[in-house]
């Protein structure tokens, strides 16, 4: 099936996405919409010989299988968006290179109705050690760095793994997950950026430390500074975790010809971490003025609003802007500049789009 508007980053097509479609029938994506992100090629997992090893800081290490992990403890369901770490990146690269990173837009972020096992139900039942902070988190795939092979992994801190709302998901909108987004079980860590919610999970290590992870300790880490021994290492940078609050136009698109006079423009934003969002603006004029958005579909906790407002053009060019601010007062910054980084991650810088009215 041929998705409208899909974009595909990678000759093998594991990296791709679309826009969302904001109105109510779009709030949850479907699943042939779903965004996927793979350093790797999708794993062939045999969900009957399929393990999940939980070991580390714990005093009972325990093997799952899935049907010993859906029969032990209680089901959730959850509603959230997931974020790609390189959401809006597209706009980075517009400024300069940024070698070897995937041109994302708006594309990589859905909305989608998860079901599975509470982390932290799973993690109490192991009985955790007293001195262990971090929950790391290793995929069954197989990526190549610099000579060795191992699964993607990451971690999240103890705290946040606790939190009731942090799953292991086993389907994504009344079905299994499909091979592509984590089959047969990923977590799911709201409110995170996406590289968080490791896929085709295989092991959980409770430790006193940060995962060692390549994507970890070398990859998804925010540095404002170029080492110039290895422009594209960012150890030195920060570990991203909450995705900052966001707003993104999806209509018009940018360069788009439309017919002067009233125009509805619509998109999607979300606070940090999904706070719930105080307000929504759009300028006509690349944020000379500004006029408020109204929320046209109003998010959950963990999950995207979508939202509209009707601006009147006069023919010619416009540079058409939104910002958002979220319930703690986060703010979106004004340029590119505020947010650049080595690697073009969390761009959340107010989002513009070019049009041509006539």
């Amino acid at each position: 099936m041929t998705v409208p508007n899909r974009l595909v980053h990678d000759a093998e097509g594991l990296n791709s996405g679309t826009w969302a479609i904001p109105s109510a029938e779009g709030f949850i994506t479907p699943v042939d919409r779903f965004f996927t992100r793979s350093h790797a090629p999708i794993p062939a997992i045999d969900p009957a010989t399929w393990r999940l090893e939980v070991d580390g800081l714990v005093d009972r290490p325990r093997s799952f299988s899935l049907k010993e992990l859906t029969g032990t403890f209680p089901g959730r369901t959850l509603t959230a968006t997931l974020i790609c770490a390189g959401l809006r990146r597209l706009e980075f690269l517009a400024q300069g290179p940024l070698p070897g990173e995937l041109p994302w837009g708006p594309e990589p972020a859905s909305n989608g109705e998860w079901t599975g096992i509470g982390l932290g139900d799973l993690l109490r039942h192991v009985r955790i050690h007293a001195g262990a902070s971090h929950v790391e988190l290793t995929g069954l795939d197989q990526v190549e760095r610099h000579g060795h092979r191992f699964g993607f992994g990451g971690s999240i801190d103890l705290d946040k793994a606790l939190h009731g709302d942090v799953m292991l998901a086993t389907g994504l909108n009344g079905a299994p997950l499909p091979p592509a987004n984590g089959y047969p079980l990923r977590a799911l860590v709201p409110g995170w950026v996406g590289a968080r919610s490791v896929k085709w999970l295989g092991r959980i290590t409770l430790s006193d430390k940060p995962s060692s992870n390549y994507f970890q300790s070398k990859a998804y880490r925010v540095q404002r500074e170029v080492n110039p021994d290895n422009p594209r290492d960012v150890s030195a940078g920060v570990a991203m975790s909450a995705t900052p609050i966001n707003a993104v136009i999806l209509e018009p698109v940018a360069e788009q010809k439309i017919a002067a006079g009233r125009v509805m423009v619509r998109g999607w934003a979300m606070g940090s971490e999904a706070r719930p969002l105080t307000s929504v603006e759009v300028s006509p004029n690349d944020g000379h003025a500004w006029v408020p958005a109204r929320i046209s579909v109003a998010g959950r906790e963990w999950t995207w609003s979508f939202w509209e407002t009707e601006l009147t053009l006069a023919p010619g060019r416009h540079t058409l802007v939104v910002r958002a601010t979220d319930s703690a007062g986060n703010v979106q910054p004004e340029h590119l500049g505020d947010t650049w980084n080595v690697k073009g991650y969390g761009n959340n810088a107010w989002y513009r789009v070019t049009v041509r009215a006539g």
